[in-house]
């Protein structure tokens, strides 16, 4: 398959350090690992080949002997899938602290690790996800918002001229099965069900009881799989924004699936065309991933949230707290738009509004900036929508 350079950089960490590397499934990471980092094949061990899986589960410390027994040192050295030993990273530990090793940990899911209770490296290493493709990595491609809606993100689809058999492939193989196995879930039917809810209340406030009604499995069990979702990098919730005063906050979260074409399978739609009521849910989707996988790769631990007022106004997204923007499908913007923005902007704690939307060119409207979506993507990439 064709290799698309992504914009995600490692190089630099892995100088000083070592990395936990996460992402779902056909986000590219081994790939990218491959082509990027060159790492010879006796520094890579891939979890996913059973043979070495079952030999390290009898014995972690063999990694440690192996490395020592070719005097290693001062290197990096990658583990793929590391949380199926998740044991092993006792012995990474020990070989950061005796040879200067910069260990890259791969997998698609950080849930075993975080909660077994295991050596996360004393905070030797650093934290980053993939993503699926964003903007500046297909920009050339000159894909239109339907055609990205129809494949969504994940390279294999994207890349495919036929992205429909595999996408059903993935949600039916991956998601149904392995995330439900992840979750100790016997009702795998039950799981299904939930998935389909779910994806219907992409881009929505969570309500759990709703969801549990829906999907016929108790209230309970719907939040524990929303946080399978959430470890396995599948989807993540948005926190709201709470510091308004002048106008009361909800409380409740947002939750977003990671890729498009993964939604749109899964609420069993042939196409996304731009006259339907589901364009404008899509459209808002696409710009979170974006904003999302921008604030990780470039500045991790950036507050991402929405806002919304108990008397009804809402913004889609808020950087670190002072920059709010405002996701409208529309091709022209009128006054009713930007209501949201203009409630905020009366806390008094918001520097810059934004509508991003599919008007043709760039305008101002008082202290909003309406800005078509191919100009804010190319702005937030060259980061001139968050302040350096």
């Amino acid at each position: 398959m064709e290799y698309v350079k992504r914009v995600i950089d490692i190089k630099t960490i892995l100088r000083e350090r070592s990395l936990f590397f996460f992402g779902p499934r056909q986000t590219g990471k081994t790939t990218f690992i491959r082509r990027e980092l060159e790492i010879p094949s006796d520094r890579y061990y891939n979890l996913l080949d059973n043979r070495l899986l079952f030999r390290i589960l009898s014995d972690p410390s063999i990694v440690r002997e192996e490395i020592e027994a070719k005097s290693l040192s001062d290197c990096i050295i990658c583990i793929d899938e590391v949380q199926k030993c998740p044991e092993l990273l006792d012995e990474v530990h020990l070989l950061i602290e005796e040879r200067n090793i910069r260990f890259l940990l791969t997998g698609s899911s950080a849930r075993k690790i975080r909660r077994s209770g295991t050596n996360l490296l004393g905070g030797r290493a650093s934290f980053r996800n993939m993503h699926p493709f964003v903007f500046p990595e297909i920009q050339q491609r000159a894909r239109s918002l339907e055609e990205i809606f129809q494949s969504g993100l994940l390279p294999p689809h994207f890349l495919s001229t036929e992205p429909e058999e595999s996408l059903r492939s993935y949600v039916d193989l991956y998601l149904k099965e392995e995330i439900a196995a992840e979750g100790l879930s016997r009702n795998l039917p039950a799981f299904s069900r939930f998935l389909q809810v779910a994806a219907a209340n992409n881009t929505k406030i969570i309500n759990y009881t709703n969801v549990g009604n829906d999907a016929g499995v108790p209230r309970q069990t719907v939040k524990q799989w929303f946080q399978i979702l959430s470890d396995t990098l599948v989807g993540c919730e948005l926190p709201p924004f709470t510091k308004t005063v002048k106008r009361k906050s909800l409380e409740t979260a947002k939750f977003y699936f990671f890729d498009l074409g993964v939604v749109r399978v899964l609420r069993q739609l042939r196409e996304i065309p731009v006259a339907s009521a589901d364009f404008g849910e899509f459209f808002e989707q696409y710009i979170f991933m974006e904003l999302r996988a921008y604030l990780d790769y470039r500045f991790p631990g950036t507050a991402l949230t929405y806002w919304r007022s108990t008397s009804g106004f809402e913004v889609d997204f808020l950087v670190g707290g002072k920059i709010a923007i405002e996701v409208k499908a529309a091709e022209i913007i009128h006054d009713r738009h930007m209501k949201g923005l203009k409630a905020l902007q009366e806390e008094g704690m918001i520097e810059r509004s934004i509508v991003v939307c599919r008007e043709a060119r760039p305008r101002k409207k008082g202290e909003v900036e309406i800005l078509p979506y191919t100009l804010f993507l190319e702005q937030l990439w060259e980061d001139r929508i968050v302040p350096q």
